[in-house]
């Protein structure tokens, strides 16, 4: 007797194939949504700096991590700026001192409740994807404060053609050199380049 071997037909193979475009489907769409999300969520990150930073103004008469009077206002362990109309400092810097006025920022933000966080603390809080963020003088060309993070090149990319030029040597929102680090600093301004494995990281910053 002939055994008769069984197999997919070619209405069960296709409806496989559907079910397996389908997954494919998702989990692209799912992996564009967390991308959009984490260009969304950096790009509040830089809104917030800038709103405590105007907020800390408007109340205090002075620059949030230069303010002179910082002791005056919210009492003993934190630290007086300069007040001489910049912060001093890279926007990495942790430690609050007179020379590192962009970690005064956050213990002054933080102690008026405009930022989460200890008062007492100057260390920059994380972004979204991971990197720095903080606060600089003049950075990347920029003219005045600006809103600094250290960031993934293509998610830079996104963000300054969302909310400024889409340039990365003009306009508000500009971005420094690749660094192999989350903490690079800022430097001269340099176009984007392509994601590299080794120095995938920019310096973005956005003019307050």
């Amino acid at each position: 007797m002939k055994k008769h071997q069984s197999g997919f037909t070619l209405v069960e193979i296709a409806i496989v194939l559907v079910i397996i475009g389908l997954l494919l489907g998702g989990v692209l769409k799912g992996q564009a949504m967390i991308e959009s999300a984490k260009i969304r969520n950096v790009t509040n990150d830089l809104n917030a700096v800038q709103t405590a930073f105007h907020a800390y103004q408007d109340r205090y008469r002075a620059m949030p991590g230069d303010d002179a009077a910082a002791i005056t206002h919210f009492g003993a362990g934190v630290t007086n700026g300069g007040g001489n109309g910049a912060i001093a400092g890279a926007y990495t810097l942790a430690v609050p001192a007179a020379a590192g006025e962009s970690s005064n920022f956050w213990q002054h933000v933080r102690s008026a409740g405009f930022m989460k966080g200890e008062g007492t603390s100057g260390v920059p809080p994380f972004a979204a994807t991971g990197g720095i963020l903080g606060v600089e003088a003049a950075p990347l060309g920029l003219t005045g404060t600006a809103a600094c993070v250290s960031i993934e090149s293509s998610y830079a990319q996104s963000i300054d053609a969302g909310i400024d030029d889409g340039v990365a040597t003009s306009g508000d929102v500009r971005a420094g050199a690749t660094y192999a680090a989350l903490n690079g600093a800022s430097g001269a301004a340099a176009d984007y380049a392509a994601p590299d494995p080794a120095k995938p990281y920019v310096t973005l910053c956005k003019k307050i």
